[in-house]
């Protein structure tokens, strides 16, 4: 079966059926587009690429203009179904399209050539390593500049302009340099629908000439394309799960551990599905916080290692099998890689392959596809969980301050837990926020998201603008802490139609 991008529901944009945002579902688009026919001067490219971006759900777009850029942005602006958030500098409106992307399953954003790609570089590096399809567009040279040994502005003085494209290379999963319309439309297409299929950015550069220029290829409105779906190996998907069902089966005290990958295996639903057949006591790891329902009734908390949740280190490293969906087993999410953990008693489940024990690995082997095959033949098993129950003793609560007392973290973090429901988000910065908010529990429908394996300080700030600009509906808290110099602030918005509201609190 194909899924269709078309016209689709602001509020559930798609990334296809592959990846998802986080703490949400991501739709799969099915819809039909009428044969609309533009007069000659509405047929140009910075239109097509207008009516792309809307097609697959971005309704904003975060731009820094540039002479570069300035056609194509007079276009995007056009676009009825676009709003165009200008920001500061290019590496903010990299993280904001981030952040945008985690909520709504794509984001983009619009910078100049070179001196606006290679500040958002950063940016879509980030995303790479989080697996978030964010489209970059850049205000290429002129067209007719190519190969005439010109030196522009914006470079680094050099008559080369590749430069901005081999660093995008190793941080984008497709690179499209559009620089005649002859084959732009295919070039901008398969950039897009590369970006939703394999749920990584993509580098879209545009001769600065070329987004005003009529041409038959735009002619008729987009045509919805068509991303057809992985599967699994029916008979791989079969012996996987017989082999991970007889493994579990057969031990005493089995847990459950959630990784960052659910998000791009689009499996958190199927996740919890086997959480509960199961009976299993289930935890996250740091990076996976937000993508697995805190409120699941055998939540144990945080596995990470010597800095667990209370108690939850010691059923998921006395437990005789563990099941890890996505992991990522990083120096951080590891603790320097101390885990306590053997390998003959884990089943690793990667998005499109499952490893048992010392055993056998299956590839071509869907995580959502295997989970949801598990969750029917596993035996339900509750024990680990009744360990931990027995064992485990409620968190106290931070002693009150004196009226002029420093205020402390325990007592900050105390008000940021009141403050949080279903409708608030919390964006949690690189530094001490990633371990003071692990400690907050999250509320049904309460979003959380930060940036574990890139790490990049300073993310959150643009993230959280991207991230309350997709559900403005949402207040979003961001936690920004820097562990260099142990100052905390927070920020809240109450929506994006509101000024944020800033607390500097040194701690």
């Amino acid at each position: 079966m194909d899924t269709k991008l078309g016209s689709l529901d602001a509020c559930k944009p798609a990334c296809s059926d592959m990846c998802s945002p986080a703490n949400g579902t991501v739709s799969t688009i099915q819809g039909t587009v009428a044969p609309t026919v533009f007069n000659s001067p509405d047929a140009t490219l910075g239109r097509h690429i207008a009516r792309r971006l809307v097609q697959i759900g971005v309704t904003d777009v975060f731009s820094v203009p540039g002479d570069f850029n300035l056609t194509l942005l007079d276009h995007l602006i056009a676009e009825p179904g676009l709003n165009n958030v200008g920001c500061c500098n290019e590496l903010n409106a990299g993280y904001a399209a981030d952040g945008y992307a985690r909520s709504r399953g794509v984001g983009a954003c619009v910078v100049t050539f070179t001196v606006g790609g290679l500040s958002v570089l950063n940016a879509i590096a980030g995303a790479y390593s989080e697996n978030l399809p964010v489209i970059c567009i850049v205000g290429g040279p002129n067209s007719n500049d190519y190969g005439t040994n010109r030196i522009l502005h914006h470079t680094i003085g050099l008559p080369d302009f590749s430069q901005e494209l081999r660093c995008f290379q190793t941080v984008t999963c497709y690179q499209a340099v559009v620089n005649n319309l002859e084959d732009a439309h295919e070039l901008i297409d398969t950039a897009i629908s590369t970006a939703l299929k394999e749920c990584k950015p993509v580098y879209i550069s545009v001769g600065c000439n070329l987004p005003a220029i009529p041409h038959p290829t735009f002619s008729r409105e987009p045509v919805p394309f068509s991303l057809s779906p992985k599967i699994s190996n029916k008979l791989g998907l079969e012996a996987a799960v017989e082999a991970a069902a007889e493994f579990l089966n057969k031990a005493v005290k089995p847990v459950l551990v959630g990784g960052p990958k659910l998000r791009v295996a689009n499996a958190s639903d199927a996740f919890v599905d086997l959480a509960d057949a199961s009976g299993y006591a289930l935890a996250v790891m740091p990076s996976a916080k937000g993508l697995v329902p805190e409120y699941h009734p055998h939540f144990i908390g945080t596995y990470w290692g010597a800095v667990s949740t209370a108690f939850c280190s010691e059923i998921v490293e006395s437990a005789d099998a563990y099941l890890f969906a996505g992991p990522i087993f990083n120096d951080y999410s590891s603790v320097g890689y101390s885990l306590l953990l053997k390998k003959e008693k884990a089943i690793i489940v990667q998005p499109e392959r499952v490893v048992i024990a010392n055993g056998p690995a299956f590839g071509c082997v869907l995580m959502k596809d295997f989970l949801k095959a598990l969750a029917k033949r596993i035996k339900h098993n509750p024990v680990s969980f009744e360990n931990y129950h027995r064992i485990f003793v409620p968190d106290g609560h931070p002693l009150k301050s004196d009226p002029k007392e420093p205020l402390r973290v325990n007592v900050l973090f105390q008000h940021i837990q009141n403050m949080l429901s279903s409708e608030t988000a919390v964006i949690a910065e690189t530094g001490d926020s990633w371990f003071n908010c692990q400690k907050l529990k999250l509320p049904r429908g309460c979003g959380y998201e930060f940036q574990m394996q890139y790490g990049s300080i300073g993310w959150s700030v643009g993230a959280t603008l991207g991230y309350a600009q997709a559900v403005p509906e949402k207040r979003v808290i961001a936690c920004i802490g820097d562990g260099s110099f142990q100052v905390c602030n927070i920020i809240l918005c109450l929506n994006i139609s509101q000024p944020f509201y800033i607390l500097n609190l040194v701690i």
